[in-house]
């Protein structure tokens, strides 16, 4: 197995929740439950069982049948997923990205890292989040060329930018400004007071914004459950 199928069949392996964490990457490949199931043979109900939970735990050879259909079909599509996986592997300079097992709302997210929400706090509520970038703010935007930067989000966007060595927030917003992609939340690390602009560039772009004083292994503990 290439490292790709590795890492979602250690996923699955060691999740309390298999089902939802298969639906996580059934997403992440944009592939509906028809589609695997057609590719399969089996019906898509079928695949909403394992998903919802409602059988019981998926045994070697289901994972084994639904990675090598992921990886399949991603092929036939021209391997985007599988050579986006390979692409960020080789960058790793800048950024750490950790994927969650299943979704994570957005606000029982900021709860485990005891973050203080500064703007959109609504928005918590309705976004979900698969996992979180951390990001050294100061190397990303002076060293990390500008074509790199769709790396950070991993395989999905729905995810949290963690910023750290950050003064006062600023930068790392006028960067999400005029990128094409947004993540879920942004998370500003030890910070003491946010710019007022990158509050503003938060609001219009709707991108709840909060920061957290927890120290990064603190963060790492409060978050390795998911």
């Amino acid at each position: 197995m290439d490292k790709l199928s590795v890492k979602i069949a250690g996923e699955i392996a060691l999740s309390d929740t298999p089902g939802g964490t298969m639906k996580k990457w059934r997403e992440i490949f944009g592939i509906t439950q028809v589609q695997l199931g057609e590719y399969l043979k089996i019906s898509p109900s079928t695949i909403s069982d394992y998903e919802g939970n409602r059988r019981k735990s998926p045994g070697i050879g289901v994972v084994k049948r639904f990675i090598e259909a992921l990886i399949a079909i991603d092929a036939q599509r021209g391997e985007h997923v599988a050579q986006k996986f390979r692409d960020e592997e080789k960058s790793r300079k800048f950024y750490e990205v950790h994927d969650f097992s299943s979704a994570v709302t957005a606000e029982a997210f900021a709860k485990a890292i005891d973050a203080k929400v500064i703007s959109n706090e609504e928005l918590l509520r309705e976004k979900k989040i698969y996992g979180y970038t951390l990001i050294d703010s100061i190397k990303v935007i002076l060293e990390m060329p500008y074509s790199e930067f769709p790396k950070l989000y991993g395989q999905t966007n729905e995810r949290a930018f963690l910023f750290t060595e950050v003064s006062t927030g600023r930068s790392p917003m006028v960067v999400l400004r005029v990128t094409p992609m947004k993540p879920s939340i942004v998370v500003l690390h030890g910070i003491q007071a946010v710019d007022k602009l990158a509050i503003k560039i938060a609001q219009k772009e709707r991108i709840p914004l909060l920061t957290t004083k927890l120290s990064l292994p603190e963060i790492a503990e409060a978050l390795k459950k998911w």
